[in-house]
């Protein structure tokens, strides 16, 4: 099977754009001095103060390069376990096994990632984002105004806010956002993210998602699953993606299918079988699985899985599955390589 590979391109057009008044150096220091202070008091308002300056610190790092040339870090396979999906600890963690676990399988789990406290508080804050937008709004959930230059934030948001698909962004719900970013920083997560992307990185108002799955219709029939790889819409970035289980999930609730095995470019999308014209058939998934097969992991609150643009997956739903399934999904990007049209925010 022949994949094409992805171009790897540094988005020039964005060394172009005007320089802020401030640089993205003071922006940087004004949110870790913010994000600090909203440890020791928490409320709405300092919530929607810090997303907005997360988001004029992002534009200001995608407008404000570095001259350095971002590296990889060196991959640590001495210290990568067995397994189709090689499964590690927080203390194991490091960016050097995440680059080798990504060469080999495409793929790192790391259990308990997340302590049970900050995934409670999590669960708290998402389900309070979801009554709220349902209810029509309030401080729970607010959608978030992005710079004007981003005018695909209303399509995309009519997407995530379809039926069926069960997605809020972090961005429109301020509570949940920081009570997530806390999380991440308490976690090493976004120390984690800066080293292996070799750059302070940014994530995306829409390319960051709080999921909440229902489990299929009572009697419903299993359907074809959407495999796909992000870097098809991505283009060449510099990711890191962070999946994160807010409850048991892959048995009684929705899970992920995983192909354990790195692809060096987009495998054939749209083949006979595809759910989408940018999705990958069954047939195509099982034979990019190679001798390791297609994996479903279980996944326990506070588990995280991480995966760059190229790692093939889809949502396990069955018949049969009686349990709603709570995630968040959050990419990191290097500014260096940022995908064109998504709204950043700095971490």
């Amino acid at each position: 099977m022949h994949v094409r590979p992805v171009a790897r391109v540094r988005n020039v057009a964005l060394r172009f754009r005007k320089t802020p008044t401030i640089s993205a150096g003071e922006l940087l220091a004004e949110l870790d001095a913010l994000s600090a202070a909203t440890r020791e008091r928490r409320s709405p308002e300092l919530d929607r103060e810090l997303l907005k300056l997360r988001h004029q610190a992002g534009i200001a790092l995608l407008d404000q390069p570095t001259t350095e040339e971002p590296r990889w870090p060196e991959p640590d396979f001495s210290s990568l376990p067995d397994g189709a999906i090689p499964e590690v600890t927080k203390h194991q963690l490091t960016p050097e096994l995440v680059r080798a676990a990504f060469l080999r399988s495409g793929c790192l789990l790391v259990r308990g990632l997340i302590p049970r406290a900050d995934v409670d508080a999590l669960l708290d804050a998402v389900n309070a984002a979801y009554a709220a937008r349902n209810a029509g709004g309030g401080d729970a959930y607010e959608p978030f105004a992005t710079d004007p230059r981003y005018d695909r934030i209303a399509f995309d948001r009519g997407v995530i806010s379809a039926d069926g698909w069960g997605g809020l962004w972090p961005a429109d719900a301020p509570a949940a956002a920081t009570t997530m970013f806390d999380a991440f920083e308490r976690a090493g997560i976004a120390e984690l993210a800066e080293g292996y992307l070799g750059e302070r990185p940014a994530i995306s108002v829409n390319k960051s998602l709080l999921r909440r799955m229902d489990p299929p219709a009572p009697g419903a029939e299993k359907g074809p699953s959407a495999w796909h790889q992000d870097g098809a819409f991505l283009g060449g970035v510099r990711a890191l993606n962070v999946w994160l289980a807010l409850s048991h999930c892959g048995d009684v609730a929705p899970g992920m299918d995983l192909v354990p095995r790195r692809l060096d470019g987009i495998a054939p999308a749209g083949t006979e079988g595809a759910v989408f014209d940018w999705s990958v058939s069954q047939a195509v998934a099982e034979e990019s699985a190679g001798e390791h097969g297609i994996v479903r992991p279980i996944f326990e609150p506070g588990d995280v899985l991480l995966f760059d643009e190229l790692f093939l997956h889809a949502t396990a739903s069955e018949p049969g599955m009686t349990q709603p399934r709570y995630a968040v999904e959050c990419w990191f990007f290097g500014p260096s390589a940022y995908p064109d049209g998504y709204a950043p925010l700095a971490v």
